[in-house]
């Protein structure tokens, strides 16, 4: 197993407030994205992902970018996606993209491979929503092959073929670290495993160790198919405060409200105060409430999936970057060692 434990943080750019309630500009959000970023950075944190999406509820449509301007910025910090949604996307271009920002990181970038949880960029880029298993297998077959930092030879029926290419800017030393992100199918996990990527688990809801079936799988195909142990590790949304109290009042609204808008399109039923509850409770998705409390969640989760990763998805909705920030700071400074204490007790028992 790894034993070095990496913890992380996801944001999908969400469109926020300021503290007064009013609207943020998408630029102003962007921007305290990139200074979310460089306080994840100071607090110590191993990755910041972030999210691509296309609607107006979410600010960042070219994520590389704004990682970028945090790997800019930053010394340590990994920078990365949340995810790449390569169905709707060019393998090279991704590739290429992810290459430079390696080069101008020194080696710090990451990609996670998906299909996203929204089709907005289907018919803005051009696919058909019929395809979107075709593109995903063939784009994926061949992003594979381009990280193997050779010539490629590739056919299939959504580009022409490629024979012996060499796809530029290599990556300077070694390869391009590529996640598969995953939200609970058995052939997606198998997918991972057969193409020996490491396997990033989305749990947004329920009990996290409902997943353990899926780590257990991974590692079965991963020996079956005769691949080296690799690392899998956890998505979840939370919120960090001083309180529980603080934590849960400061975020239902939004968190609601959040639900709220993208159940109406999706056909979700509203939220109730008392589901938010439960899964803020122990055995809940949802990491949020004071310090030792998200810790304790987050290290029952690490530990009972054995993952050796996990990455906070911090932004709930328009929840104001100023409540962000504070979260990023006890998350870092407080969470986190007080996680690698619970882990270590709990291998050590």
């Amino acid at each position: 197993m790894f034993a070095e434990l990496e913890f992380g943080l996801d944001t999908f750019g969400d469109a926020t407030v300021a503290p007064d309630g009013t609207p943020l500009s998408h630029a102003q959000v962007i921007r305290n994205v990139i200074a979310e970023g460089v306080l994840a950075d100071e607090v110590g944190l191993n990755f910041i992902g972030i999210g691509e999406h296309h609607r107006e509820d979410f600010a960042v449509s070219a994520p590389e970018i704004v990682m970028a301007a945090i790997a800019a910025r930053t010394k340590s910090i990994h920078v990365g996606s949340a995810v790449t949604v390569l169905s709707s996307d060019d393998p090279i271009r991704v590739y290429q993209r992810f290459s430079e920002l390696n080069a101008l990181s020194e080696g710090r970038a990451e990609v996670i491979l998906g299909r996203g949880s929204f089709t907005e960029s289907f018919p803005l880029f051009g696919f058909e929503l019929r395809d979107y298993e075709t593109l995903f297998e063939e784009k994926l077959d061949l992003f594979v092959e381009i990280v193997k930092e050779q010539p490629v030879t590739w056919s299939g029926s959504i580009r022409p073929a490629l024979s012996e290419t060499r796809i530029y800017p290599p990556i300077e030393e070694g390869h391009l670290k590529t996640w598969i992100g995953v939200g609970g199918s058995p052939e997606s996990v198998v997918r991972a495993a057969r193409y020996g990527l490491p396997l990033m688990l989305a749990i947004i809801g329920g009990d996290p160790l409902r997943f353990r079936p899926y780590v257990d799988l991974y590692h079965r195909a991963l020996t079956e198919m005769g691949k080296p142990v690799l690392p899998v590790g956890q998505h979840s949304p939370g919120f960090v405060a001083a309180t529980d109290e603080q934590a849960r009042e400061l975020a239902w609204p939004h968190y609601r409200d959040m639900h709220a808008r993208i159940g109406a399109q999706r056909g979700w039923p509203p939220l109730s105060r008392a589901q938010f509850d439960a899964e803020a409770g122990p055995e809940g998705a949802l990491m949020l409430g004071s310090p030792e409390t998200v810790a304790a969640k987050i290290a029952r989760s690490m530990s009972g999936l054995g993952v050796t990763r996990f990455d906070l998805k911090y932004s709930l909705g328009t929840l104001s970057h100023e409540n962000l920030m504070e979260c990023i700071r006890l998350y870092g400074t407080e969470v986190v060692p007080r996680v690698r204490e619970l882990v270590a007790t709990a291998k050590a028992a």
